[in-house]
């Protein structure tokens, strides 16, 4: 009898859906899997109004229309000028469910980020104040900071003082890829928590350079050394219920990965489940895979947990090579690889 998992549906507390062709290409990846997901505002030009964030909701429902019961949570873009009181407005009507800091030019669609963090301590007031999540993009973007230290120097140069001077403002540090991230998360307050993607938990930077440069590897932050792969598996295997899932999926188009660029970027949503579900057995540790997927992330949120379940089975898949195609052909994280669980009773794509 093959072995399987049952679980509260998840939710996905960090997406990139893009917009326009690939919107209507990749959306339906998360829609299929997650009842939830926290959608990235990093548009070209961003999400900073209530009329922006309308209207992209709008074109995340048409293009996941076949999953009616998918819910994109919508996220505000932090700029040196945001205005406050359209945050506030925002979430009080239920628009905004968080707000997104990119440090300037940090990472993908970033050159209207912040580009001194004391310049928005007003705005982020009035966050605490009311109770509205800051998910932090956490690295400091310097020349002369190697890129593989920027998540544990923006500990020490924003976040620390940041928290010191607002205790009370929620924050989840997205994506860490760090022991210092962990640490830091662990040993902060419960307003504090933080998201690991699949491909931090699966892949080091030796992965994407040994062999040859891997540009389908490459994202932001980077992957950092085995020693720091490890403790984000301890720290997402722990139990903590300040963890929780966020997969970071973000598709560029093969012709974008392979160009002299390699933009930053890795599209896991049509495996990342089952590849969480891999690193989970692998650690002993299925028994709290669905605190981590399932219901951490609402908790924090103060959202209510799902009330369907999801099932995956013990059977192997190949990932294809390619989703799309032409000029909007994607490689999906692990493309051709044989995996060891898939998801089941949610529509088949």
């Amino acid at each position: 009898m093959e072995a399987s998992l049952t679980l509260t549906q998840p939710d996905d507390w960090h997406v990139h859906l893009r917009d326009g062709a690939m919107l209507k290409q990749v959306a339906r990846y998360t829609a299929c899997r997650f009842r939830r997901a926290i959608i990235m505002p990093n548009l070209n030009p961003p999400v900073t109004t209530i009329a922006a964030a309308t209207d992209y909701k709008k074109r995340i429902l048409a293009a996941t229309s076949d999953y009616p019961d998918f819910q994109p949570l919508m996220t505000a873009y932090l700029t040196d000028t945001i205005d406050g009181d359209e945050l506030r407005a925002g979430y009080d009507e239920g628009i905004f469910s968080a707000a997104k800091l990119y440090p300037v030019n940090a990472t993908t669609n970033s050159a209207f980020g912040v580009s001194d963090i004391k310049r928005i301590y007003p705005v982020l007031n009035i966050m605490q104040q009311i109770g509205m999540p800051l998910l932090v993009h956490g690295e400091t973007v310097s020349p002369d900071i190697d890129i593989f230290d920027r998540e544990a120097v923006f500990i020490e140069t924003v976040m620390v003082p940041l928290l010191s001077e607002m205790p009370e403002l929620k924050v989840v540090f997205e994506h860490i890829t760090t022991k210092e991230a962990i640490d830091f998360v662990t040993a902060a307050s419960d307003h504090v928590a933080a998201t690991i993607t699949a491909h931090h938990l699966q892949i080091n930077r030796s992965d994407m350079l040994t062999g040859g440069i891997r540009p389908h590897l490459y994202c932001l932050p980077v992957a950092k050394r085995e020693t720091h792969r490890q403790a984000l598996r301890k720290a997402a295997t722990s139990g903590n219920n300040r963890f929780f899932l966020g997969t970071d999926t973000a598709p560029h188009t093969t012709d974008e990965k392979e160009s002299a660029c390699g933009c930053a970027g890795i599209f896991s949503a049509p495996h990342a489940l089952e590849s969480y579900a891999q690193v989970f057995e692998e650690e002993n540790a299925l028994d709290k895979f669905e605190a981590f997927a399932s219901l951490n992330g609402p908790a924090f949120y103060g959202l209510p947990i799902n009330d369907r379940k999801i099932s995956l089975i013990r059977t192997k898949q190949t990932i294809p090579e390619i989703i799309g195609s032409g000029e909007l052909s994607v490689l999906p994280y692990r493309a051709g690889e044989t995996i060891t669980w898939k998801v089941r009773d949610t529509g088949e794509i």
